[in-house]
């Protein structure tokens, strides 16, 4: 648990300096703090109002967390918005809204581990569990939906037609392989259901990602 914010701040740190590599560095820390600000805003309506994820509160754990929402959740939105956005660059060159859908769908992907793991910790909790390792399926359709807004924003912002930043694309890459393995051998017990499901869901993007730069 205490290795959960410096984990966070180095992608942060990471995912941004990447973005910034490809893309004009003010740019890039637009981007991310679109990114940030959107999914602090969507914590801070979600504690109060259940909206879009369903009933959950923060246990006070992580720290600061003005307004009742930790800084460090609000960087992991904007680093791993910046990633799944790269990602969906390769995925889907052309087409706006395409790329926008992909990228939700990649950045959701991530909260198949991140949800069970941070429930384990007891960083948050559920008012209302659900199937899947106690969270609902409301928390991935208001996932899908904040990630939404998170890649439109970014692409609005970023601008340019280059493709997804490799960089960002390891950072992607590497989140993916750190939580199956976590979750499949690291972490006491081992959780097999949410190694498989995550990492199929995160490693489809992944693959899909690198296709290109494989030999064929």
């Amino acid at each position: 648990m205490r290795l959960v914010s410096l984990v966070v701040a180095l992608l942060a740190a990471a995912a941004l300096a990447y973005a910034a590599a490809v893309h004009a560095p003010l740019r890039a820390l637009a981007a991310f703090a679109a990114a940030s600000a959107t999914g602090y805003a969507a914590e801070w309506i979600g504690t109060r109002y259940a909206i879009p994820f369903g009933e959950y509160r923060y246990t006070g754990v992580l720290w600061p967390h003005p307004g009742g929402v930790p800084l460090v959740v609000a960087l992991a939105w904007g680093g791993m918005g910046l990633a799944a956005q790269a990602v969906a660059r390769r995925i889907v060159p052309e087409g706006r809204w395409a790329r926008a859908c992909v990228g939700a769908l990649a950045l959701t992907a991530w909260d198949l581990f991140l949800d069970p793991q941070m429930l384990r910790l007891g960083l948050w909790e559920w008012v209302d569990t659900g199937p899947y390792r106690g969270v609902p399926w409301s928390n991935f359709a208001g996932w899908f939906l904040v990630s939404l807004l998170v890649m439109a924003l970014i692409d609005r912002i970023v601008g340019d037609p280059s493709p997804g930043s490799t960089g960002l694309v390891m950072v992607y890459t590497a989140m993916a392989v750190m939580e199956t393995v976590g979750f499949a051998v690291v972490f006491h017990p081992a959780d097999p259901l949410v190694a498989t499901a995550g990492g199929i869901a995160m490693g489809t993007f992944v693959l899909l990602a690198w296709r290109h730069r494989w030999p064929k």
